[in-house]
Parts: C-alpha cells; structure tokens; sequence
C-alpha cells in the first residue's frame, strides 16, 4: 500500500545520519520511539558552514534582513542594533515558549527535534554547526524538553513547542532526563556533558520556525494506522464469520470491477483470512436464505480500503514533507536569503484532518459489526449478547458501549482543524493552518481506532468459539489462539475491563498481525 521507499530506508549501523536529504519514516519511528542515536553527517555540517557565512555577511551589513537584525512578526519593522542582536535571540526563544496545558509524549517531542535538526542540516537554515551539534546531543542523551500541548497555531510553524525545545539548548527551561526525572535544563545538560550554547544572530527564528511537531506525528500515525489497518482486516473477517455471512462478495472479479488499490488489498486479506473456514462451508449447502449480509460486513473493503487510500495519500504528502526544508527566511543555493511562506502547515493539516474522518469511519464499521452479535434478532443463533445464561449473564453487552462511546467521540475528533483561523501577531499572521491541532486529536482518535478494533476482536472471537463444533479458518482461528494466550473463552461473566485491555495490547502492539501472517503469510 505504501512505498517502501517511504517507510524502510533504514540506516544499518545503528544510528539514523542525519543530512541534506530525506529522512524515511521508519527513521522518525527509530529515533522517536527506540531512542536510535542520530548523527549529522560531514556533508550536512559542511552546508551549514557555507549558509552561516551567508547569514554573518548580512548580520554585518547595512541592509535590514528579516530575523537577523529585525525583530519578529509585526515586529519586524524594527531595525535591531548589533549590540542587542543576541539578547534579540534570547528573548525571540523565552517569549515564544509560551505553551500551556499537559506535557505531550516524549515521543512526539523526539521526533519534532529529529525533524528540526535535519531541517538544519539541510544548510538553509543559517545555523552554526555548533548549536545544531547540542539538538544532536540532547537526542543521543534520551534528554527531553517538556514540550506543553497548547501553543501552536500550525503557522510560522509549531513555535510555541519548538521554542522550548530551543530554550533547552540554551540551557534554560525543564527537561526529562533518560530515565523520566523531570528537572530544570542547566542541571540536566551539565550531568550529560552538554555545553549550551549563546544563539547568534538568526538562529532562534532557525530553532523554531518549522512544521516538525505536526509532520512527526504524522508520521507516527501512519506507522500506527498501516498496522491498525491489517488488524480492521482481521476483526472484519471474524466477524464475517462467527456472523454466518459469506466470502463470496470479496472476491477478486468484483472488487476489479471497482479498482481502488486500497479496497483491492483489503478484500484480498479478507479471502486469506477466511479460506478454508469450516464455519463458512457449515452455510454453503443451501439452506441459507438470506441474498445479502449488511453492509457492514459485505462493504468491509470498501470502507477499509478508502482508509487505506487515504493514508497512502497522508504518506505521499509526508514523504514530501520530509524532503523540505522549512525556515523563514532561507538560504538559497545561490546565497540568496529571502522570506517565504514555506511554514504554513496546510498541507500537513490537511491530511492530519482527512486521517481523522477516515478513522472514524472504519471505527463506526466495526462498532456496528460487534452490535450485530449481541442481538438475537441478527446474530443468527448465538445466544443474547454472547451471554452465558442471558438474564443472569449480561455477556458483552457493555463492551459495546465502550465502543459506542469511543465512536462518537471518533466522531467528533473528525471535525477539521484546519478548516479554523484565528489571526496572531497584530494581523501580520492573519491565516494560520491549526495543524498542530489537528495532530494532537488524530493522535487521539489512533487510540480509539485502537480500543473499538479490539472490543470487535474480543467479540467476535466469542462468537466464533460459540460455533463449535466448526472450525474457524487459519488465519482468524490464530487470531484466538493468539487471544486466548491472555482472555479465557465463553463462560459466565467475568470482570470485563482487563480483557478488553489486554486485547487492547495485542492490537497496539502488533502481536495481533503477526500472529495471524505466521500462519498464513503476510497481509496487504
């Protein structure tokens, strides 16, 4: 579904290098979530030099230049003397570490400082080599800064978390140190053996004018979503067959009838998963009546396909993002340094929202399968709820309303960010893209898909078992096997909330996955 290109260009020595060109996903993933060290390469430090020539050229000359010897936002009309240039930098940093509300996860903060150091590694930035060397450090000593959840408009890029990030390599502001102690930055850096560093003159603006927070968790998600789309699959299938329906809708000559990729490699897992399914042929002799199973089972790739599509369009954009270069102003191959509007995070917004609904909506699916076997009216012959002794056992009935509860707040997560604008900066940023935000809910909503996917697992698993004495097909009778590891099978009620968390863990964790592909093979 995705380019591996994207997704796999691992380095092989046990760091990530750190240069002019592109990161691959699974890069920002190592980094942020493993702690992989990183370093910058001889090339990235060399095109630093050459643009910081560029930068002190103009910083000692008589022409204004916008973040060098200016101030900031609608603030740089102001032509800043050489004698407060520094104190320029220190403050543009202070004033702009303004973030409010709880700490977000350490690694979302990794992955922006990743994303921020190989923006300054692309040499059109104007940093020195010496201060991009201290965000390589705080990296490789697993030191964090608590970056705060509210701040960033998405525009001028995420400044509020990036500038605590920058107050963190001059030495100021609180940080976590690798082991999660939370204290005050000096002490934190002068434990690891990290010099600060006094900011010259550009290299605040440099530290945090970027769209890294929003890009990297972005990039989180679509790791997430790629391994929660397999697992949408493999609930789809158990619930197809512990609800009696039919494979015959999946097949190959009618999904080509609809060529979407995504739907094409949904159905494609469908079939894996259910062939050789002895609860399937237990229906195949005739005495079903009924011509048609609702959609939510016979339009499964549909909908988790259109899922799919959606997050191969996210990567295509992330991809792109990943190459670019984003600061304002630049420095062009050509020693230009020009303002631009490079920082506005539309386009990331964009796809962060579109995430967002598509979630949702593969969500709502699965909720309204799991609805379908607690209901006797369409359950096919299951017992109330998949109760034990219906009346004295209540069975599964609540897990369906975590579920629904989830879904509607899915729902509500759906609603674009990006489609708000509060103008900042005296109307000088009068059009920002709320990108940020739209991250920090689709992180959110990844959680949900999570949890609704595992209450249809859960379930359907239940249901299957209750078919005995037929047998499940290889790939979704692995997928109980799997489950019983850690969830016992039918039986009177139990204390539910552990269950649902423990298959909540081998959802998020990909055990799920892979238990099923060591049986059949790896899914699309």
């Amino acid at each position: 579904m995705l380019d591996d290109g994207y997704l796999r260009r691992v380095k092989v020595d046990g760091f990530v290098a750190v240069g002019p060109e592109a990161l691959g996903f699974a890069d920002v993933v190592r980094v942020a979530r493993d702690g992989t060290e990183v370093r910058l390469t001889e090339v990235a430090v060399a095109e630093m030099v050459a643009s910081r020539g560029k930068i002190e050229e103009l910083a000692e000359g008589e022409t204004p230049a916008y973040g060098v010897s200016t101030g900031f936002g609608a603030l740089a009309t102001r032509h800043i003397d050489p004698a407060l240039r520094a104190q320029l930098q220190r403050s543009l940093v202070r004033s702009h570490a303004a973030g409010s509300g709880a700490e977000v996860e350490r690694e979302v903060t990794r992955a922006l400082m990743l994303l921020r150091l190989r923006t300054l590694a692309s040499g059109h930035t104007g940093i020195r080599p010496k201060t991009a060397r201290v965000l390589e450090s705080l990296l490789n000593a697993g030191i964090t800064p608590v970056v705060h959840e509210y701040g960033s408009l998405g525009c001028s890029g995420d400044l509020a978390p990036l500038s605590h990030v920058a107050l963190t390599i001059m030495g100021e502001g609180v940080v976590r140190d690798a082991d999660g102690v939370l204290m005050d930055a000096a002490e934190a850096l002068k434990q690891a053996g990290i010099e600060p560093v006094e900011l010259a003159a550009k290299e605040g603006l440099a530290l945090i004018n970027g769209t890294d927070g929003m890009l990297g968790m972005l990039v989180l998600a679509i790791e997430d979503l790629t391994r929660l789309l397999k697992v949408a699959d493999i609930s789809a299938a158990m619930s197809v067959e512990g609800l009696l329906g039919t494979d015959r809708v999946f097949g190959a000559d009618l999904q080509a009838l609809r060529p979407h990729p995504g739907q094409a490699a949904s159905a494609a897992n469908l079939r894996r998963l259910l062939d050789g399914s002895g609860i399937m042929e237990s229906h195949r002799d005739g005495t079903c009546t009924r011509v048609q199973d609702a959609y939510s089972l016979r339009c499964a790739p549909q909908v988790a396909g259109a899922a799919r599509d959606t997050v191969a369009h996210a990567a295509m954009v992330a991809g792109r993002e990943l190459d670019s270069a984003i600061d304002n102003p630049v420095v062009l191959a050509d020693g230009r340094v020009e303002s631009n509007g490079n920082f506005h995070g539309a386009p990331v917004g964009y796809v962060l929202d579109f995430l967002a609904i598509a979630v949702a909506d593969l969500a709502s699916m699965s909720e309204r399968r799991t609805d379908r076997f607690l209901d006797v009216a369409r359950n096919h012959g299951l017992p109330a709820f998949l109760a034990d002794d219906p009346g004295v056992d209540s069975g599964h009935m609540i897990a369906q309303y975590t579920q629904a509860a989830i879904v509607s707040e899915l729902k509500r997560l759906a609603v674009p960010a990006s489609v708000d604008s509060i103008p900042s900066s005296a109307m000088q940023e009068d059009h920002v893209s709320m990108g940020w935000s739209a991250a920090r809910k689709l992180r959110r909503a990844v959680d949900g898909l999570s949890r609704v996917l595992a209450v249809e697992v859960l379930t359907a698993a239940r249901g299957i078992e209750l078919r005995e004495p037929y047998r499940p097909a290889a790939g979704t009778g692995a997928a109980v096997a799997l489950l019983r590891e850690s969830v016992a099978g039918p039986g009177p009620d139990r204390f539910l909330a552990p269950e649902i968390e423990a298959t909540v863990r081998v959802v998020a964790d990909g055990s799920l996955v892979a238990a099923v592909e060591a049986v059949i093979g790896p899914l699309a």
